[in-house]
């Protein structure tokens, strides 16, 4: 069975290791390839200078430093993404309410979802 994130690339920036695992085993599961897990601000914003891929996975704080550099490197490039955070959207800043947002904890399917919804309101979704 295809599913809907099957050969996609998919940034985790996740830095507690039992959730990054979790989230890596659905996304693996659903088809994509997992770039990461990364667990640093620093690290992530390398990567996404540096590595193409389609969508992300973004946890609202990583050992203490909020990640919205990594937002706002990410929605310059054009990478669709959702938080995945126990942050809740009255607590973060207007602008980034707009992306979609899971509140820890979440069901992975959950996840998997919305990473295919996100995909599918790309103004072009198809693969090239």
């Amino acid at each position: 069975m295809t599913s809907a994130l099957t050969g996609y690339r998919v940034l985790v920036v996740e830095d507690e290791y039992f959730i990054a695992a979790e989230i890596e085993d659905a996304l693996t599961q659903a088809g994509a390839q997992v770039v990461g897990p990364i667990s640093g601000v620093e690290e992530a914003l390398r990567q996404v200078r540096g590595d193409g891929f389609d969508l992300a996975v973004l946890d609202l704080n990583l050992r203490g430093d909020l990640a919205y550099p990594v937002a706002d490197a990410l929605q310059e490039r054009g990478v669709p993404f959702l938080f995945a955070s126990a942050y809740q959207p009255t607590e973060m800043p207007a602008s980034y309410r707009l992306h979609r947002l899971l509140s820890k904890p979440y069901d992975s399917r959950i996840l998997v979802e919305a990473l295919a919804e996100i995909l599918l309101d790309r103004p072009t979704h198809s693969r090239t």
